[in-house]
């Protein structure tokens, strides 16, 4: 499967995606607008909407939100949800494909989706259509489900070895935990395309599933989904069976990461 086939699997569970993926925390909202504060007279930018999983925060604050999704289904399940906000204004479509007027934003965002772009092209552009001093805040999730549950999870390393890992004949990098240092890499990546005052914040929590909602939760994930039948449901049933072994439930330790990045300067000429 291709780097675009992956992204645009999620579009095939939008109901399950919208069920099981989680939401953000407040802290991180604050931190974001502490650096950019929003009214009805701010214009602000979604890449990539999914279901609304980080919306609903901006939305309140009355600004004129333009969000951008690429899967059909994704926007439907956005469409109804956000039914009563006619502050949103949604554009089918990919980030890199749709025409926006230069220089209009004061904020441009996205959730656990930036990484779908190619980095010259989405940084380059994010910076063209940001006013100056507007501020760029990409955020993402990372779910360690290891750490918590040692002994499950040496059973899950197990499970991942027979079936995930074999079907993609190692392709895929075995899981490694978000740290610190992924963080400044980042940071440091916006400022090659022109950016200023970049910053990294890291939050974190607890979530607890049963066997069945973590599955449910797999089941999201792009390279999950585009595993073959029978490898897929076999894996899936050995997992959910796992955690039922291992006392019925899974405890995943996330790691929110928030980069926030200005743009004071006209855009940089890259040679």
């Amino acid at each position: 499967m291709t780097f675009n086939e992956l992204a645009s699997s999620f579009d095939t569970v939008g109901q399950n995606y919208e069920k099981f993926r989680p939401n953000y925390v407040p802290e991180l909202y604050r931190e974001i607008f502490a650096s950019c504060s929003l009214n009805s007279t701010s214009q602000v930018l979604e890449i990539g909407i999914g279901t609304g999983q980080a919306t609903l925060p901006f939305l309140a604050t009355g600004c004129q939100l333009i969000a951008i999704e690429p899967g059909i289904n994704l926007a439907d399940v956005c469409k109804e949800k956000f039914s009563n906000y006619p502050n949103l204004h949604l554009i089918s479509g990919k980030f890199e494909d749709v025409s926006l007027p230069k220089e209009s934003f004061d904020l441009i965002y996205s959730a656990t989706a930036f990484h779908w772009i190619p980095e010259v092209l989405g940084y380059t552009k994010v910076f063209s259509l940001l006013k100056k001093n507007g501020i760029f805040s990409q955020f993402s999730n990372h779910p360690d489900p290891y750490i918590e549950n040692p002994e499950l999870g040496s059973e899950l390393n197990r499970l991942y070895d027979k079936y995930f890992y074999f079907f993609w004949k190692n392709k895929k990098n075995k899981f490694s935990g978000f740290t610190e240092e992924n963080a400044k890499v980042k940071a440091e990546t916006a400022k090659k395309y022109g950016f200023q005052d970049c910053r990294y914040f890291l939050f974190r929590r607890i979530r607890t599933f049963s066997a069945k909602e973590y599955v449910g939760l797999l089941g999201t994930y792009s390279d999950h989904i585009a595993l073959k039948e029978p490898i897929r449901s076999e894996f899936f049933s050995n997992i959910e069976e796992a955690i039922n072994n291992h006392g019925g439930a899974i405890k995943i330790r996330d790691t929110l990461e928030l980069q926030l990045s200005t743009k004071k300067t006209l855009a940089p000429e890259r040679r």
